[in-house]
């Protein structure tokens, strides 16, 4: 029987590409079928796995088989800052799922600036920023202002799903990639963030609702304008270090402030009508936050900074409204490759991919490497995103 090839890898490439993969030695060695003391032994050059063996590590450590031929481990980006603080959470420990998203966010990005230099083209670049001791009212103002949604389509959004894409588009179109992770679980991560210009990004869940990922993208947004790279759960209430808790309160009230303006909310007659705090019926704050196209939690918060509930009122129901999305979380639909593909890698960025290839600037198979999919859905993915200029230059 013919033997089979040994892969002649370095043994510091192999342990760089499972430490920064997220995994410890027994769980790579479940991933792969194999004892751990085989791990260990390729990882101490006592052995080497063969050529199928590293292929399969590769494949589980999400990297190219090449990187495993380098003469040294490449340098890893620079953590970002971790405002977790979750049950039973570690802040600063990432499972492999949402390392390999934020090394796909990073290199969506590297791809994004090198398309534009191939195009001869300039980023839109962000240069709005904000500071911590500033109002965060005022600092919303000036995000909603910069945003460019006007309160008369706000209210002309139909559902949760076109509000998002309003959002998401108005964002993109400030220079800023959005993307959507797609295999984190919520409980670990909400959103995260790299703040350096041109093109800072910004994750967020998809597995988590419409209306709170929308929340999600507009507390990121405002750590890029405070030049933050951040990891986030969003809960500026549970314990965790007073200058973390600081800022995520910060960006929460940003965002909040610039979904629901203050002189909008006030002129609600539910809430012009009210004379001091209160405690407020389940329907009409449903009303409230459908009108805004925002979680029940973010409305009452609202009536709470602006003295229209009381805070005994709003720890009761943040709890209620916690438990019922707990149980009530499902995971996303099916969608077939060209929806999923715009859904996580964005207008912005699959626009630009197109582009460049149209222009003879990259080719068929960088086209789908950079998407992450066959070129057969590349046609589809066309006319998905005609459809959404259509839709775009119909409204006011």
């Amino acid at each position: 029987m013919a033997r089979s090839v040994e892969a002649i890898v370095k043994p510091d490439l192999l342990v760089w590409a499972r430490t920064s993969a997220g995994y410890d030695v027994a769980q790579a060695a479940k991933k792969l079928g194999a004892r751990r003391e085989r791990i260990e032994a390729w990882e101490r050059g006592k052995e080497k796995p063969t050529v199928a063996q590293l292929r399969k590590l590769a494949e589980i450590y999400k990297r190219p088989l090449a990187v495993f031929y380098l003469p040294k481990p490449p340098k890893s980006f620079d953590a970002m800052h971790d405002f977790r603080r979750m049950p039973g959470q570690i802040s600063g420990v990432e499972s492999p799922e949402l390392r390999v998203e934020i090394r796909r966010a990073l290199y969506r990005r590297e791809i994004a600036l090198d398309l534009y230099k191939a195009l001869e083209e300039s980023p839109p670049e962000l240069k709005a920023r904000a500071e911590a001791t500033e109002d965060p009212e005022e600092v919303a103002h000036r995000m909603r202002d910069l945003i460019g949604v006007s309160p008369n389509q706000q209210r002309k959004w139909k559902d949760e799903n076109e509000a998002i894409r309003a959002w998401r588009t108005a964002i993109e179109n400030l220079g800023v990639l959005v993307f959507q992770a797609r295999d984190v679980e919520p409980r670990e991560m909400l959103g995260f963030s790299f703040a350096e210009t041109p093109l800072p990004v910004i994750v967020a869940n998809i597995k988590d609702s419409p209306r709170r990922r929308i929340f999600t993208m507009l507390h990121e947004l405002a750590h890029i304008l405070l030049r933050q790279d951040a990891i986030c759960d969003l809960d500026d209430e549970n314990p965790r270090e007073p200058s973390d808790l600081r800022v995520e309160a910060f960006c929460n009230r940003i965002a909040g402030a610039a979904l629901v303006p203050k002189g909008q909310l006030l002129q609600e007659q539910s809430v012009a009508d009210t004379r001091g705090p209160l405690e407020w019926p389940d329907d009409e704050l449903a009303s409230l936050a459908r009108h805004y196209w925002v979680s029940r939690e973010v409305v009452l918060r609202r009536l709470l900074l602006l003295g229209r509930t009381t805070q005994k009122f709003y720890e009761r129901k943040r709890a209620e409204y916690q438990k019922e999305y707990t149980s009530r979380r499902k995971k996303p639909g099916f969608a077939t490759p060209d929806r999923l593909v715009i859904s996580t890698a964005g207008e912005h960025f699959v626009r630009l991919v197109l582009n460049g290839y149209a222009n003879d600037r990259i080719t068929s198979s960088d086209v789908a490497d950079f998407l992450d999919l066959r070129l057969k859905h590349v046609p589809k993915i066309e006319e998905a995103l005609l459809r959404r200029s259509s839709a775009v230059g119909t409204q006011d």
